[in-house]
């Protein structure tokens, strides 16, 4: 599978592929073949997204250019 992140209109990043995931110590999250990760910054389960950004009104669309 390609490596792959995904901005998700209004939401999370989408993860797929391989890729290791670490926090600020080198510690390794459990390894997943998709995770889903908190833009909004609202989520309770940070990294990863929990849908608080729906009930958050968070607003984000970027389109690449060019």
């Amino acid at each position: 599978m390609e490596n792959r992140i995904k901005i998700s209109d209004n939401g999370p990043l989408e993860v797929t592929g391989e890729f290791q995931l670490v926090d600020s110590e080198g510690n390794e999250y459990t390894k997943k073949a998709k995770v889903y990760l908190c833009r909004c910054g609202l989520s309770n389960k940070k990294p990863f997204c929990d849908g608080s950004h729906k009930r958050g009104g968070f607003e984000s669309s970027p389109r690449a250019s060019g």
